[in-house]
């Protein structure tokens, strides 16, 4: 979802375009053996010249479907990136609109409060319209087992590492460009509470990690925010769990369903 300012300051290294799809044409996971030439510690994989302790390759959307459709563009990445092709409209019928009402904001003596419909179950308000327009895990995971998925949530980074040790992607939510945020607490008609933000909410993906920090996978790309956006940066640690957590670390580790198969 656009934000109003820029920042790349926290990107490392991002990727061209032939050198993502290099990447991802290579198929390296954590485990895999590096190329010739190339010798990084036991366990780790070289991409690009970066070494990372996990790296799952992940498809590429080039721009999101709407200005708000950020965590289904987020998904499309893991569904095409699973061999499944999953169209905007696939997944809205799958998670459903809370029409009850259309999201709106007040600032109180509390902080801001967003007054919307019910985002552990449902996506609510105007995803073409409203910046306010959003879900959240809770209600994702039930598009991603409707089609056989395993799901785990990830609320730390020793959940993240781990699941992407395992080659699953990780859906979350963040803010765009990982910039500050306002914070905003989403209340339900029920009047259920939800910590979050308030005008740059966004969801990605995570894709690899090393002990600098995480590889990310966004949907968003280069808009008029941010021309030099690109669909595959890093972002340190710190910055990471900050953020994270501004979105009450709402992550979900999404597996293959043979690939938890072979663990059990």
């Amino acid at each position: 979802m656009p934000t109003p300012r820029k920042a790349t300051h926290i990107f490392h290294a991002p990727l061209t375009r032939r050198a993502l799809l290099a990447a991802g044409a290579a198929a390296v996971v954590a485990g895999s053996r590096p190329a010739a030439g190339q010798s990084p510690p036991s366990g780790q994989v070289e991409i690009n010249g970066r070494t990372y302790d996990a790296y799952v390759p992940a498809a590429i959307k080039q721009g999101q479907d709407f200005h708000f459709t950020c965590e289904f563009d987020a998904s499309w990445i893991v569904f095409k990136t699973y061999g499944i092709d999953l169209d905007l409209e696939d997944q809205i019928d799958l998670i459903g609109l809370d029409t009850s009402i259309e999201p709106y904001h007040q600032e109180t003596a509390r902080g801001v409060l967003i007054h919307g419909g019910d985002i552990s179950q449902y996506y609510s308000g105007d995803y073409k319209e409203n910046f306010l327009a959003r879900t959240t895990g809770l209600a994702m995971r039930k598009v991603f087992e409707h089609h056989k998925l395993v799901v785990t949530p990830v609320k730390d980074q020793i959940g993240i590492e781990d699941a992407l040790r395992r080659g699953e992607l990780v859906w979350m939510k963040a803010t765009v460009d990982f910039l500050d945020w306002v914070p905003a607490t989403w209340i339900t008609p029920s009047g259920r509470e939800f910590p979050t933000v308030l005008g740059n909410d966004h969801a990605l993906v995570v894709m690899g990690f090393n002990a600098e920090g995480v590889v990310i996978r966004d949907p968003l790309g280069p808009t008029t925010t941010n021309w030099e956006r690109p669909y595959q940066y890093e972002v340190p640690w710190p910055t990471f769990l900050r953020v994270f957590a501004a979105q009450d670390f709402d992550g979900l580790a999404v597996a293959r369903p043979q690939a938890v198969a072979r663990r059990a």
